[in-house]
């Protein structure tokens, strides 16, 4: 196989282990290939291209990213140190070495320079070693966790105004397990909450997966909404062609004298869910 294909395949995995974040994720490439390839699966990446060598140079104070990620790159103390910096709180520092091989060495190697929540594991088919390390929360208040990452999206925005790419839905699914878990027969079902609204019902739309969960938690206390136990995320495009009818973004005071109704939404059409 060629190496560029094998490189590219490498870089796919750290896909997966990429931050939930405002509307855009804010991604700093260290190698100068990593996020193009991670751009073609996600298409909501804001990426700067900024040399290993060159990250002690951002002004932190002014922009932080919520993910940098390396393909290859040595993982010096200075490099390690700078993309702590340059991180927001929870966000994640994503390496891989395809020809590294998982040591406990790693682990302890991002804990001695500040990191937290690290993961160590095989990369690819038991190739290779994935690193994977968050930058600390100032705060243990998960809810509080949860809003700074959701300040990032405006509350009521206009949804003909959003430049996203995605929109998340509070979803019920029916039954509540896994595919692995289901009986003959058994057909997953989703329904989105909405408002009933004059004429036609409204979905509860979010521009990011923070931004749902920090409007269900407030709500689900309220006793507002039950029985939630997934955010869905759709393409914009996807919602075009449905012809939904969104609120984008709602406080939870605007919803308090509307009425909650529910929409049966195919899950075929949802994208790979945020971790």
């Amino acid at each position: 196989m060629d190496a560029s294909l094998i490189r590219r395949h490498f870089v796919a995995v750290m896909a997966k282990h990429l931050p939930p974040s405002g509307s855009t994720l804010r991604l700093l490439d260290l190698d100068g290939h990593s996020g193009d390839v991670l751009a073609e699966s996600r298409a909501d990446l804001e990426i700067r291209h900024i040399p290993a060598g060159d990250i002690g140079k951002i002004d932190s104070a002014t922009f932080t990213f919520d993910a940098a990620v390396a393909c290859d790159v040595d993982l010096s103390a200075g490099l390690l140190e700078s993309c702590l910096k340059a991180l927001r709180e929870g966000g994640r520092f994503i390496a891989l070495h395809s020809r590294g091989t998982v040591s406990e060495a790693h682990l302890r190697q991002l804990r001695d320079h500040g990191y937290v929540r690290i993961l160590v594991e095989p990369a690819l088919d038991e190739l290779g070693v994935l690193i994977r390390g968050e930058k600390p929360h100032a705060t243990a208040d998960t809810m509080a966790r949860i809003q700074s990452v959701a300040g990032a999206d405006a509350d009521g925005l206009d949804p003909s105004q959003f430049s996203g790419r995605y929109i998340h839905l509070l979803i019920q699914q029916r039954p509540n397990k896994p595919v692995w878990k289901l009986e003959p027969g058994e057909i997953i079902a989703w329904r989105a909450a909405a408002i009933k609204g004059d004429s036609k019902p409204a979905l509860l739309g979010f521009s990011s997966l923070p931004k749902a969960v920090g409007l269900m938690q407030p709500a689900v206390l309220a006793g507002f909404i039950k029985d939630v136990n997934k955010v869905g995320k759709f393409s914009k495009k996807t919602a075009s062609a449905c012809e939904w009818r969104i609120i984008l973004n709602p406080a939870l005071e605007s919803l308090s004298d509307e009425a909650l109704t529910w929409i049966d939404i195919d899950p075929a059409l949802a994208e790979a869910p945020d971790e």
